[in-house]
Formats: C-alpha cells, structure tokens, sequence
C-alpha cells in the first residue's frame, strides 16, 4: 500500500510517520523541507525573504524530490506528506500573501500583477500534482490540528495558514480527487493503534518501541534556522 500521512505544520505528521514505520516494517518517504533546501536552492536567503519566483522553485524540488523516492519503493510505503502538500502551501500564499507574517489580521492580500501571474502558475502545477496524488496514493490518513504550532523550522508560518491549507487539503481530497482519507487525531499511540487498525498493517514491535525509535529519529533532524543554515553552508563553501 503507497500510503501518505496528511495534515498541515505541527500536526505530528513527522512523528507519526516515522513510528509508524518502525512499527510496521513498511518503508517511509519524505521529502526535504524547504528549510533544508534554501541553502542550495536560493542561497542567502531565509524564506521570509524568497519571492513568488524562488517559492515556485523551491516547490518543485519538493515534488521531484518526493516523486523520485517514491518511485524506489514500488511496493509500498508511509509518505510523510504527499504532492498535494507542496502545492497547498503555494496556494494559501495567494490569499495571505507570499511571507503570510506580512498580512496577520487581513482577510486578503492585495492581487499584485506578481501575485496574479503567480497565482495562474500555482494553478497548472496543481494539474500536474494533483494527478500525481490521484494516480499514486491508495488512501490519505488525514491528522488533523491538534498540537500547538511548533515554532521550530516552521517560519514564516501562523494559525490562519494553518487552517486555510487544513481545509483546503481536505476538501480537495474528498470532494475533488476522491482519493479514500481517513481523519485519524489523538495522542501518538491512539493514533498508531487506529492506522494499524484501519488497513490491518502487521506489527514488528510494541508501540511503545515504535515511538522511542521514532523519538531517537526525531532528535537527529536538523531544525536550525535559515540564517543559521546559510551560516554554515558559507563557512563550507570558504573552507
């Protein structure tokens, strides 16, 4: 089964994934968060300060990225997020703005000729994205917002952000692609316990081993700032 955790920032999908697939055996996926991918992509540069342009790109590394380690698991995996995932992001930034701190207690942004154009390419990314996700996934479980934004690698990022990508992440996979989604909450064991449940994956290990291995997994990722990233990617570079 090619199974993708959905949700929103902060909603435990990395957690999740990554005990889930200790407890199971089934492979995870992921892609690099755009955290990790600025140095290289637009050196320099945090993500408040990328323009629609460089935000396009760095989407698109996402998506390639993704696809091509989903590609090598042609028997199933645990995706953490999905290709909707990419292009969500990218299309809530059209109703709060590129650097969606900037428009905190603004019902919308002005349209700009950027942002329109912008606007228009997000769209037809989202054909191909979509029907990357229509033709790949089995089913969706969906975490929905529960925990307390994690201020953590997650910037520029707020509520409202995370509430327009939540709904429209689930209204795209129920009323437009049909893609089964299964809305799963509670604590990291409930909702272990409920997945297993749900497509009568097999267990390897007790879910307590599963999430102390995930937890192991989690304290490795690098959750550095961009300005601390760039730091380093230069003091590598000048070495």
């Amino acid at each position: 089964m090619k199974l993708a955790i959905s949700g929103t920032y902060s909603s435990g999908k990395t957690l999740t994934t990554m005990a889930l697939a200790h407890l199971t055996g089934i492979p995870r996926t992921h892609a690099k968060t755009m955290r990790e991918i600025l140095p290289h992509a637009v050196p320099g540069k945090t993500l408040e300060e990328c323009n629609a342009a460089e935000l396009i790109q760095l989407v698109m590394r996402r998506y390639v990225e993704r696809a091509v380690h989903e590609s090598h698991l042609p028997n199933g995996y645990i995706s953490d997020g999905s290709s909707l995932h990419e292009w969500t992001y990218a299309t809530v930034r059209v109703t709060v703005g590129i650097n969606p701190n900037e428009s905190i207690g603004l019902d919308s942004v002005e349209k700009t000729d950027e942002i329109r154009f912008y606007e228009q390419v997000v769209e037809q990314l989202g054909v191909a994205l979509k029907q990357y996700a229509k033709e790949t996934y089995d089913a969706f479980v969906h975490l929905p917002i529960e925990f307390p934004l994690d201020p953590n690698g997650h910037r520029p990022v707020n509520e409202r952000f995370r509430e327009l990508s939540d709904q429209l992440l689930l209204s795209v996979l129920r009323e437009e692609l049909r893609i089964p989604v299964h809305i799963v909450g509670g604590s990291i064991p409930e909702r272990l316990e409920a997945i297993t449940e749900l497509f009568d994956f097999p267990k390897v290990m007790s879910i307590e081993d599963a999430i102390a291995a995930a937890r192991e997994d989690y304290a490795l990722l690098d959750v550095r700032t961009e300005a601390e990233r760039n730091a380093a990617a230069a003091q590598v570079a000048a070495a």
